[in-house]
């Protein structure tokens, strides 16, 4: 092929591209790259297959997307001028199309024909171009799939198979020469309806109901019924060609006459620039920081509230997967949410390691090694750990509650959560966030309709959970990032846009002066209660919890002392005089009498009781508690007996008469076998190392510029295998065989000619059979030839290999200059 020759195919289209461009399309479609194509033949089919295609199409914009479909229903090839014709009428239309718009789609369109060029849904220069085969079957009308432009077929189409009569008919009826010849019948038709003057004057002399019968179908469906006796309008219409069979009860409109009517738009609102994302409210940047600084604060607190809620065990594992939704209840009233919001924090949580499944027997969550790494860090770095996470998680908390495909609820940590375009649509929002001025909340509504612009097909088609999923995706994203504090006020935060431009380092630099410093000390009050005043340093925060117990969250802590959480912190191990010196040391207010009395009070009767296996025993120095218990109806179904007179015996666990006697008031404490008291300590439940969860990707990866360098020179090497020009043996029973059959050769002659070309450094073509019996043309540049095998540059594989002689079938000289 010539410089000046135009492509006749997409794959020569594709051969006469450069490296750049290439590697522009496989970074536009990786699917292509999976397995890497043995040439640019190989390339081509793949671009057109269908599932390729239509992953291709998903993946324009709007007014790209309105440029293919145009090209869909225009003649095939069509010229640049036609295809700008159908996107902006023929100007005669009474001033509908405003010129600004006409202005904006021819400003445009170079831009999305330059796209669907790159992704090679399009090829052939402006005098002809293409759409490829597949991607016109895929837009073109059909009764069965309709055009996205609401255009019917052409009157070639729709009257193929009608009887030269009924075609005469037509033509006597709109005043046109008849004739016998059906196809000049069809040309003179159509030439009627693509001539403005000759289809204005016969659409005069139509009735006006007529018309209003035109208009309804005029942008779509342009297929109707009838009844086996039409409405004289529809008659009239039925007559003139201007609505033709279908069937025997449906009529369509042709293309030309509904293209007459939109006075030549394919579209009846074209697209070409994006919709602004509007302002709903414009705020004081730095106003916006600190209210987003301070609800990463809260993200913080919240999450680390759900590790120790689960530090000694979370909830069991349902058989398929997930948390009950009694469990996700039991954890929102924990954390003080919506069940909504538990899910997001549990997902979120999951989603960036601190929580996994411990994996035994009985199976539970309970959070992992890495969440003790992770409470260690400053506050600014947990931050930007969990908002990293949540950008890059595939998995969808706002899917919880709902169901699925099969109608079976989505539980919380379920395995049907994912979703492969929440990445995408999460950078995409917070991008468009950064792209309004500092301090500017933008308008939801104008959001999405951004969004859909940018992804039409994905966009608009409803899903199995309702209404299109990237909407919902926006609207979850927008909520989620004003849990998490990467917005403030529903603007974007400056350490959120330092999250996305810079990285992390930078966003906790600008997030560490906004987040208030950790306290070293409580106030006690004499009601038993200790207010933290605002965060408290982790060891203060980790005893605390222990020793009272959480009665109210917000700008300020309070916590409450009571016999249980006292009896807690002296199973953990900590002793009165320890709980005493640790209040005073961090309190900055005395401490309270009835507190030191309360301590003291629990520490005296903690442990009195002891409570070891036998079964489970219970020994106690005193006999009259003893008496005590056995007198006691409540003890009846633990089933005690007296053993020794300090010693009482019982068929429960230790555990459960552990717990029994503490709800009788008692403070128990549980020994080992060598009788030393167990000291329980909190968060000593963790589960084995856990790697992330892997998001599920939404198709192959986007390759790195090294690979698409790599798979450009192996496509470029086996085109040249494919392609290059075989000179034909003259003499002797070598042969190439027929076009695209293996050479053949014998050993000697093969042996022979591998040598010459070792020893000259030319370039011969091979015929090569594997170990698995699979067959291959080869072009390689023998180096070496010893010992029963061939060492030699394979221009095919772009890389040195060794081929064993008796594999290859046969070898032939290439053509000089490219000829044979």
């Amino acid at each position: 092929m010539g410089t000046t020759t135009p492509p006749r195919t997409l794959a020569e289209a594709l051969r006469a591209r450069g490296d750049e461009s290439l590697a522009g399309l496989l970074r536009a479609r990786p699917d292509l790259l999976n397995p890497v194509p043995n040439d640019i033949t190989q390339l081509a089919t793949r671009a057109g297959t269908r599932a390729s295609v239509v992953r291709a199409l998903e993946h324009l914009d709007r007014f790209a997307l309105q440029t293919a479909e145009a090209l869909a229903v225009a003649p095939d090839p069509a010229p640049y001028d036609a295809l700008l014709s159908l996107l902006t009428g023929d100007g005669l239309d009474d001033g509908e199309q405003r010129d600004d718009v006409g202005a904006a789609i021819t400003a445009a369109l170079p831009g999305a024909l330059a796209t669907l060029r790159e992704q090679a849904l399009v090829w052939g220069e402006d005098d002809r171009l293409r759409l490829v085969r597949t991607a016109r079957e895929l837009l073109a009308p059909s009764p069965q799939h309709p055009s996205p432009t609401g255009l019917g077929p052409t009157v070639a189409e729709a009257t193929a198979g009608m009887s030269p009569g009924r075609l005469q008919e037509i033509l006597v009826a709109t005043g046109l020469p008849a004739t016998h010849d059906p196809v000049s019948a069809v040309a003179a038709l159509s030439a009627l309806f693509t001539d403005r003057t000759r289809m204005a004057e016969l659409l005069d002399t139509a009735p006006v109901e007529a018309l209003s019968v035109l208009d309804r179908l005029v942008w779509g469906p342009p297929y109707g019924e009838v009844t086996p006796n039409p409405t004289p309008p529809v008659k009239w219409l039925r007559d003139r060609g201007l609505l033709l069979p279908v069937s025997t009860r449906t009529v369509v409109l042709p293309r030309e006459a509904a293209l007459h009517l939109r006075a030549g738009r394919a579209h009846r609102v074209p697209e070409p620039v994006p919709p602004v994302v509007a302002a709903a409210a414009e705020r004081d940047p730095q106003a916006v920081d600190r209210a987003a600084a301070g609800q990463a604060f809260t993200a913080l607190s919240t999450v680390e509230e759900l590790l120790k809620l689960w530090d000694g065990g979370g909830p069991t594992i349902l058989r398929a997967g997930g948390l009950s939704v009694r469990e996700l209840k039991r954890a929102a009233t924990a954390l003080d949410v919506s069940e909504p919001i538990a899910a997001f924090w549990i997902e979120l949580a999951y989603g960036a390691g601190l929580l996994a499944s411990d994996g035994e027997t009985d199976e539970r969550y309970a959070p992992t090694p890495a969440s003790d790494e992770w409470l260690d860090l400053p506050a600014e770095d947990r931050w930007t750990h969990l908002a990293t996470a949540w950008l890059a998680a595939t998995r969808t908390p706002g899917l919880v509650g709902g169901q699925d495909a099969k109608g079976r609820a989505l539980s919380a940590l379920g395995p049907e959560l994912d979703r492969s375009a929440a990445p995408d649509v999460r950078r995409r929002v917070l991008t468009l966030f950064a792209e309004l001025p500092p301090g500017t909340a933008p308008e939801a509504e104008t959001l999405l309709r951004r969004l859909r612009w940018e992804r039409p097909l994905r966009g608009s088609a409803p899903t199995a959970e309702g209404s299109d999923l990237r909407s919902r995706l926006a609207l979850w994203t927008l909520n989620e990032a004003e849990l998490l504090g990467i917005t403030g006020r529903g603007a974007l935060s400056a350490q959120a846009r330092a999250l996305l431009d810079e990285g992390e380092e930078t966003a906790a630099a600008l997030l560490s002066p906004l987040l208030p410093d950790p306290l070293d000390h409580v106030l006690l009050q004499a009601d038993l209660t200790a207010v933290a005043p605002g965060p408290l340093e982790r060891p203060l925060a980790d005893m605390l919890s222990v020793l009272a117990d959480v009665e109210s969250k917000g700008g300020a802590t309070v916590y409450r002392f009571t016999p249980g959480s006292v009896r807690r912190a002296l199973d953990a191990g900590q002793a009165a005089a320890d709980l005493h010196a640790f209040l005073a040391a961090h309190s900055r207010t005395p401490v309270p009498q009835p507190l030191s009395y309360l301590i003291d009070d629990v520490a005296r009767r903690h442990g009195h009781l002891r409570i070891g296996a036998a079964s489970a025993y219970v020994r106690c120095d005193d006999e009259a508690v003893l008496n005590e218990i056995l007198a006691d109806r409540r003890s009846t179904g633990l089933r005690l007996r007296r053993l020794a007179p300090t010693v009482l015996a019982s068929q429960t666990d230790p555990g459960s008469l552990l717990e029994a006697l503490r709800d009788m008031g008692y403070a128990p404490a549980a020994e080992s076998a060598e009788g030393d008291v167990l000291i329980t300590r909190a968060g000593a439940r963790r589960t084995p190392p856990r790697t992330l969860p892997v998001p599920v990707p939404e198709g192959p990866p986007v390759p790195d510029d090294t690979l698409l360098g790599a798979a450009v020179r192996a496509i470029r090497a086996g085109d040249t295998a494919a392609t290059v020009a075989r000179k034909e043996p003259t003499e002797g029973p070598a042969s190439t065989g027929p076009s695209g059959a293996l050479p053949r050769t014998t050993p000697a002659e093969t042996l022979a000619t591998v040598q010459a070309a070792a020893m000259t450094g030319s370039t011969v073509w091979i015929g090569y059979v594997n170990a698995d019996g699979a067959a291959s043309q080869r072009v390689i540049a023998p180096v070496r030839v010893e010992g029963g095998f061939v060492t030699a540059y394979d221009h095919t594989a772009d890389e040195v290999r060794t081929y064993p002689l008796h594999r290859i079938t046969g070898v032939a000289e290439l053509a000089e200059d490219g000829t044979a």
